[in-house]
């Protein structure tokens, strides 16, 4: 019992130590350059395919295990999805 609550409290923290979608919307970019929807999972996507291109769209580096991150930067960014799209239109 002890050890599934161990593994339960670790895999938040794995998540979020490193969350790109945290890191792509506290990035310091300017507000017409920012990508706001599903911008962690974008950012995890190019690290995975090592595309500097669109890395240095994001100004921030990507988390160090962006296959790690890439779910819960996913389940994270569809959480934020309608506040996106609000932020992308009238932005």
């Amino acid at each position: 019992m002890k050890f599934k609550k161990i593994v339960y409290g670790a895999i938040p923290i794995i998540g979020l130590s490193g969350c790109a979608t945290f890191r792509s919307l506290n990035a310091d970019v300017p507000l017409y350059e920012r990508i706001f929807v599903y911008s962690g999972t974008r950012l995890d996507w190019a690290a995975i395919e090592n595309n500097d291109v669109a890395i240095r769209k994001f100004n921030t580096d990507p988390p160090s295990y962006p296959l790690v991150d890439l779910p819960f930067s996913f389940a994270l960014d569809s959480l934020f999805l309608p506040l996106a799209v609000s932020a992308e239109i009238f932005h």
